[in-house]
């Protein structure tokens, strides 16, 4: 069951946070232009909705990263991070399909192959590959440590917690979390995009990939890996920061 939650929950975050960039990048759109601000309070509410609906189940974590970072130190057992994963990344791929699928009729006028692209998967502004990962990296050790500073403000997680479940069956916590990655959006996202998360970059690059997709171009595997290692590290950084400064004791 929490594998199905974990599967369903980042569908969900990618239907809703790739479907506020297409609606913001696709001709003939009526949210067309909508800009910086649409997009990150978009993916913002995408990662709330979906920790709303699964997160009192699996933990709502829909991030490999945030898995990864919780095993690292203990919060969460490392027996289930692969089923986790697994679950993460073909709910990622699903919500990417369904984002096409709902755009359906405005692939074709849209000429910009960038523009495509970007619905479902991210790109630096400049393409440094040292700088592009520290970015990434640091975005995602801010994640965690939101997350977790969240839990324990909330009273919910604690040293030896199992997964994240009581955090999220807390009214307001999944909105909360929801403002975090707007945060980190708002200030950390310009340079690489803010992937913060691999199932959410690498499950819909695979989709841009292998969906009939008029004039997409590139699916730019060249830069895949960094919004893949980028934030594993940085997951785990954010954690052990949070462990070592013994806020979470």
């Amino acid at each position: 069951m929490v594998y199905l939650a974990e599967f369903l929950g980042t569908a969900i975050l990618i239907l809703l946070g790739g479907g506020v960039v297409a609606g913001v990048s696709l001709a003939r759109s009526k949210a067309l232009n909508g800009g910086w601000i649409v997009v990150t309070f978009g993916w913002g509410m995408a990662v709330a909705m979906a920790v709303y609906v699964v997160g009192a189940i699996s933990g709502g974590h829909i991030n490999p990263a945030v898995t990864i970072g919780l095993a690292s130190i203990g919060e969460f057992p490392w027996s289930q991070v692969p089923g986790y994963i697994a679950a993460q990344m073909a709910g990622a791929f699903v919500g990417a399909c369904l984002v096409f699928l709902a755009y359906y009729a405005h692939w074709k006028p849209t000429e910009d192959p960038e523009a495509k692209l970007g619905v479902f998967s991210t790109a630096p502004g400049v393409r440094n590959p040292i700088a592009n990962l520290t970015t990434e990296i640091i975005g995602t050790a801010m994640l965690l440590l939101g997350i977790l500073g969240i839990g324990e403000n909330a009273g919910a997680v604690s040293a030896g917690d199992a997964d994240l479940s009581a955090l999220f069956a807390m009214g307001f916590s999944p909105l909360i979390v929801g403002l975090l990655i707007l945060a980190i959006g708002l200030s950390l996202g310009g340079p690489t995009g803010y992937a913060i998360n691999p199932a959410r970059d690498l499950g819909p690059r695979i989709a841009h990939a292998l969906l009939p997709i008029p004039g997409k171009g590139s699916s730019d595997w060249g830069y895949a890996w960094i919004p893949v290692v980028g934030p594993i590290i940085g997951g785990v950084i954010g954690a052990f920061i949070w462990k070592l400064t013994n806020f979470g004791s």
